[in-house]
């Protein structure tokens, strides 16, 4: 089974669950000061790996809500049912699911669906990334004074990124945060932002659209500048233009 038209399938049937229950009522918990986990992230993970366990009995799974599914072989399905789970839980579209699929360590496809907006990303390795079925780039602006900039932080840990955020948004033509770091990854492969930073990410926050991004032709990096590792937490992800400026701004703020 080819492991994109397998991931771009299975996101589509999950996101569509989750339209499904998104004017239902709530069963909402908090996993921790301002991360909520609901009854939808639970059903969208389950049929998610049971689509998984069915299709490639073999596989580890790792996942937001189940954590770890041990696998025999060399491949793994990196999942996060339902990224943005608090815009979610008050209905405001930017939403998505996300699933890459590994193999000896290595994302080789991806698929990123935000069911209320319609949006489907998909990205293969080495075969580039798109946007409901059309071919996507990166944008072309050429300094962060031109850019539309996103990233992204709970809200109980804004002192984390607070400084960061001013300093960009001082500098930046535009700066947005939206919930769903996925989704802002994605958005940076469309070229609808211009580059997206974050730290305290979880490895299914970022394997799909960092994949995206590279194959739209721009970079993923950790904000260091060092290789994206996507168990470490980091990412600065931009056009590849300004992803040198974007550094160097972040480099610049006195973290607290």
């Amino acid at each position: 089974m080819d492991p994109l038209a397998f991931v771009t399938a299975l996101a589509q049937d999950a996101g569509a669950l989750l339209r499904e229950r998104l004017d239902d009522p709530r069963d909402i918990a908090e996993k921790r000061p301002h991360d909520l986990v609901t009854d939808a992230d639970r059903a969208s993970e389950a049929l998610i790996v049971r689509r998984i366990r069915d299709a490639f009995p073999r596989a580890a799974i790792l996942g937001e809500e189940t954590g770890t599914h041990a696998g025999t072989g060399d491949e793994r399905f990196v999942v996060d049912p339902l990224d943005g789970t608090t815009n979610y839980a008050h209905r405001y579209p930017l939403f998505c699911v996300s699933i890459a699929y590994e193999r000896a360590g290595v994302v080789e496809a991806g698929a990123i669906y935000a069911p209320v907006l319609g949006e489907l990303f998909t990205a293969r390795r080495g075969a580039g990334a798109t946007r409901n079925g059309k071919p996507i780039r990166v944008s072309r602006v050429n300094r962060v004074a031109d850019a539309m900039v996103c990233t992204g932080f709970n809200p109980a840990r804004y002192a984390r990124n607070g400084p960061y955020f001013a300093h960009v948004s001082d500098r930046a033509q535009a700066l947005r945060r939206d919930g769903s770091a996925a989704l802002d990854l994605a958005f940076v492969a469309a070229g609808v932002y211009d580059a997206f930073w974050e730290w305290d990410l979880s490895p299914w926050d970022v394997a799909a659209g960092a994949l995206m991004i590279e194959e739209a032709g721009g970079a993923a990096r950790a904000i260091d500048g060092t290789p994206l590792d996507i168990a470490a937490g980091s990412i600065l992800a931009s056009n590849g233009t300004i992803q040198s400026e974007m550094q160097r701004l972040l480099a610049e703020v006195q973290p607290i």
